[in-house]
């Protein structure tokens, strides 16, 4: 095999960032506190923990006074440049979600990358380049090289994003770097490689919550479900950080000390409560949240010390590490919604009344957000919000609506303010749940505002929770995916929620017997002013490892009598494309086997649409009938079944008839023949 020249190829550049007059440091030196402990925090390129060592590495400011460090890794082989997955992204994970440290060791760019995330991880700086440069000697002994230069950011969720073709290293000198950062500036993802990449890092998400609730559960004694999830809220809380106001809390920052009001638990609740104090959020709202969180953090089982260290900082300890990338990127998904999953699905709900929380996927999540046509300017309402997962898909449909269509940049600021602490409100009876739909709302950049702790059936007047609590909130977008022991399976929330709207749509999921008879009451109720538009009938195994109901999904036009000559879409949905497996320790439970995507696209322009939309479906899942007002029992209906038998059908009956009459025969008399012989 051919020698490596990595001495030469570093030779090679270091003497160019030498002559620029660039204050680089070599891979022992030290560059800056925050970033040589984030390398050092990390995981090593071969897999473990501790010293990660980039070839060389400088801190640039552009003309904004912006930091952008550079990470720059170097190889001595031909094609040892970058090693790229089938879509065209830097590989560093491989099909199990976990770091692909052959990849990660063996190709510059790769390496590169990987510290990049070092410091998307553990240090406050949002923007990085990773620099990947190889060579080798051609036969005459003169040294060709190449250079990989990626954008590595919060934007791109870390993956990384080829900047252009470079041949040396000018384009980071003084003069030159202002116009190299305005050319990354306008680097950007179409929608179709930011879902893509969302959904790789969705499944990374939830390849390390199991493993960290594996971990937990297995090696941390004395820890309820409560307690876990209120110790993930408290560390996630704890190490957001405020830029310029609250540091983000470090795990050197907690000493295990045993002297009173500096315990480990101690100095977590005072990084939430200042980290709080900078929010806008009421008093009472922190005051419930600091409560909560104090009750499982000051526990003395959890604040003692045993062989230096405190059970908290150790836990603390997994979680940043674990998990701090996924919200540190700024991923717009049902964060703590897995969480919660991942966390109480492992033992199973220990009250019984908590059997009713089960949270909806987050495909199906924006499946009713689309169907309720939220866009930008909609006012969205959740009764029964959970985790916040259905307000979560409809933000981020709001703030993506808002991206496409609004060209000004201070606009669009007001604008996602404002859908953020104006347009969206939630109601949560459970407070460890509620707990959880705040935390995620937090982590979206904060639509925290208005989610009530609240019973939205006896205490909710329809006024905003926070701000302008006199005023209506003017909802005309309801989602909801009901408590299904609620009266009537959850339409009693249905009932409420639309007789408090003047206009617009609502998208719910329940289980089908609502539909069937067991809400009949508050169907007809809801006839007589709101128009149901479509019935869905959902994959049975949607809510795989929690229940295996039927359910259905009503769509509804607010504030428009049904009339009985309607025409009612009916979607018979069980085939959705996805095939669901319920393994605990499977890296991924979910996979689209029959253009998922493209089916659940389908539905939507459908019900919206009507049967011209026809494509991947038939007219045997698709069918449009009215149903009785009245009745409140017909909201199940399914294409009628042409029982008449065809020709084909009989000539079919018929061969298969004489074909059994043969092979009986056949039988007979090989007993016969059989028994003569004996």
């Amino acid at each position: 095999m051919a020698k490596s020249i990595e001495p030469n190829i570093a030779d090679l550049a270091n003497g160019w960032l030498k002559s620029h007059k660039l204050d680089y440091k070599l891979e022992q030196e030290p560059l800056n506190m925050e970033i040589d402990k984030a390398l050092s925090d990390y995981f090593t390129k071969n897999g473990g923990t501790g010293a990660n060592r980039p070839d060389a590495k400088l801190l640039l400011q552009d003309k904004n006074l912006d930091f952008f460090p550079v990470l720059i890794e170097y190889k001595g082989y031909k094609d040892k440049l970058v090693k790229l997955d089938a879509n065209g992204q830097v590989e560093n994970r491989n099909s199990k979600n976990e770091s692909h440290f052959k990849n990660i060791n063996s190709y510059a760019v790769n390496g590169a990358v990987h510290y990049s995330n070092a410091l998307l991880h553990h240090t406050s700086y949002t923007d990085i380049i990773a620099i990947g440069m190889t060579g080798y000697k051609d036969e005459a002994g003169n040294i060709n090289h190449e250079i990989g230069v990626y954008y590595v950011s919060k934007s791109n969720l870390g993956v990384g994003q080829k900047i252009g073709e470079y041949s040396d290293f000018s384009f980071l000198a003084p003069n030159n770097f202002d116009d190299f950062i305005s050319r990354v500036k306008t680097l950007s993802l179409t929608q179709e490689e930011i879902d893509l990449l969302k959904e790789k890092r969705e499944k990374e998400i939830d390849a390390s919550l199991v493993k960290l609730n594996n971990d937990i559960y297995q090696n941390e004694k004395g820890l309820g479900e409560n307690d876990r999830v209120y110790l993930v809220a408290a560390s996630i809380i704890a190490t957001l950080g405020i830029p310029g106001k609250v540091t983000p809390l470090e795990k050197s920052d907690l000493n295990s000390s045993t002297e009173k009001g500096n315990t480990d638990g101690e100095i977590i609740i005072r990084k939430i409560e200042a980290f709080l104090g900078e929010k806008e959020l009421p008093k009472e709202k922190k005051d419930l949240i600091v409560r909560t969180l104090k009750n499982t953090l000051l526990t003395n089982n959890i604040n003692k010390v045993e062989n230096g260290e405190s059970q908290l900082k150790r836990v603390f300890t997994k979680i940043v590490d674990d998990l701090g990338i996924y919200y540190k990127i700024g991923l717009t998904t049902d964060f703590t919604g897995k969480l919660f999953n991942e966390m109480y699905g492992w033992l199973g709900f220990s009250q019984d009344k908590l059997n009713d929380v089960v949270l909806t996927p987050s495909y199906v999540a924006n499946l009713l957000v689309k169907l309720a046509r939220v866009n930008k300017d909609s006012y969205v309402w959740d009764f029964a919000t959970g985790s916040a997962g259905l307000l979560v898909a409809a933000m981020n449909e709001m703030l993506t609506d808002a991206k496409n269509t609004i060209t000004s940049p201070d606009e669009l600021t007001t604008k996602e303010i404002k859908i953020k602490a104006e347009q969206l409100l939630g109601l949560e009876l459970i407070s460890s749940v509620y707990m959880l739909a705040i935390l995620n709302m937090i982590l979206m950049g904060d639509g925290s505002s208005n989610i009530l702790n609240k019973d939205s059936i006896k205490d909710f007047d329809g006024n905003y929770g926070f701000g302008k609590t006199n005023v209506k909130f003017p909802a005309d977008a309801f989602i909801l995916n009901p408590p299904y022991s609620a009266p009537g399976n959850g339409m009693n929330f249905v009932a409420k929620s639309l007789d408090m709207m003047n206009k617009g749509y609502a998208a719910i999921i329940i289980q089908n017997s609502a539909g069937s008879g067991k809400a009949k009451d508050y169907n007809k109720k809801i006839l007589e002013k709101h128009t149901l538009l479509a019935s869905i009938k959902m994959p049975v195994d949607i809510f795989v490892g929690k229940s295996s109901v039927q359910t259905n999904i009503y769509v509804f036009k607010v504030n428009e009598k049904h009339h009985k000559d309607e025409m009612v879409k009916f979607i018979d949905f069980t085939n959705d494309g996805y095939t669901r497996r319920n393994r605990k320790k499977a890296s991924n439970n979910l996979r689209d086997t029959d253009r998922a995507k493209e089916r659940y696209e389908e539905v939507v322009s459908l019900v919206r649409f009507g049967k011209s939309k026809l494509n991947i479906f038939t007219e045997k899942e698709y069918y449009e009938n009215t149903i009785d007002p009245k009745n409140g029992a017909d909201w199940n209906q399914q294409a009628p079944v042409d029982t008449k038998p065809s020709l084909q059908d009989f000539k079919r009956t018929v061969s298969e008839y004489l074909a059994w009459e043969v092979s009986e025969i056949i039988k007979e008399e090989t007993i016969e023949i059989e028994s003569l012989g004996k």
